[in-house]
């Protein structure tokens, strides 16, 4: 029997990276498709409360059963499990493929890996798949055999209870990819600064802008030193956000 894969995004159900990562599951499972009717890029794990999701299907696609979401990203992942699927269980989640880096830090903003993540506590194995290529018509044929490996091993071997698997694929270049590094998630932040500007109107507004400031540098166990270096990096991430050794230092203080 063939396993049941959700299929879902960030960059809206439209998008080339969601198709390519539609075909390539269709050639190792029965696929469901849930995701955004417009980019959520940046939306991090957030849902929507205060107004009604709107639910759709659509055909897009070929030979999937398959529906576009006024939601973000995580909806599409609660909507899929506790109304389309109902009492059917997929036996993965995959995200993507987002255009861009969801590397190091921007895994916490990112709408594809917040999917993944999703799935990962409501105890389903996820995976989230970028390519390190923010264009629209960026070229994800390099990526497609190891992703399908992936998606493979992890059918086989399984994830992980309470993990998602954080994929990021360097963009095509003429060197072909080095291979694929499981790793640990970089130190490094966005260092953010903000443009004023003023409108046609005379009405000022902020653009951020910023910089990519890694701090661990020539560290050959991160994921950016992998995508640096050519290779693809895998990052096992968690949503418990506790500091265990924090805990035992705080549990000592007079409070």
């Amino acid at each position: 029997m063939k396993p049941l894969i959700l299929v879902t995004n960030d960059d809206g159900i439209t998008s080339k990276g969601i198709r390519t990562l539609v075909e390539t599951m269709q050639t190792i499972g029965e696929v469901i498709v849930v995701a955004p009717n417009s980019p959520q890029s940046g939306m991090g794990h957030a849902i929507t409360i205060g107004e009604p999701l709107r639910l759709y299907s659509t055909h897009i696609f070929e030979g999937v059963t398959e529906y576009e979401c006024s939601g973000t990203p995580a909806d599409c992942v609660k909507l899929a499990k506790n109304y389309v699927l109902q009492d059917r269980k997929p036996d993965l989640v995959v995200s993507g493929i987002n255009h861009g880096s969801n590397s190091s830090i921007s895994v916490l903003y990112s709408g594809t890996m917040s999917a993944a993540i999703e799935a990962a506590i409501e105890g389903i194995p996820a995976i989230g798949f970028s390519l390190c290529d923010f264009r629209e018509d960026a070229d994800f044929s390099h990526a497609i055999p190891y992703i399908k490996s992936i998606t493979e091993s992890a059918l086989k071997n399984g994830i992980p209870n309470g993990i998602a698997l954080n994929v990021n694929i360097p963009e095509k270049t003429s060197l072909p990819l080095k291979g694929v590094k499981v790793c640990r998630q970089a130190h490094a932040k966005w260092q953010e600064k903000f443009d004023y500007r003023v409108d046609p109107n005379g009405r000022g507004y902020l653009w951020m802008a910023g910089n990519f400031v890694n701090f661990d540098t020539e560290k050959e166990d991160t994921d950016v030193w992998a995508l640096d270096n050519n290779y693809i990096s895998v990052v096992p991430c968690q949503y418990d956000l506790t500091e265990y050794k924090a805990l035992e230092q705080l549990s000592t203080w007079d409070l």
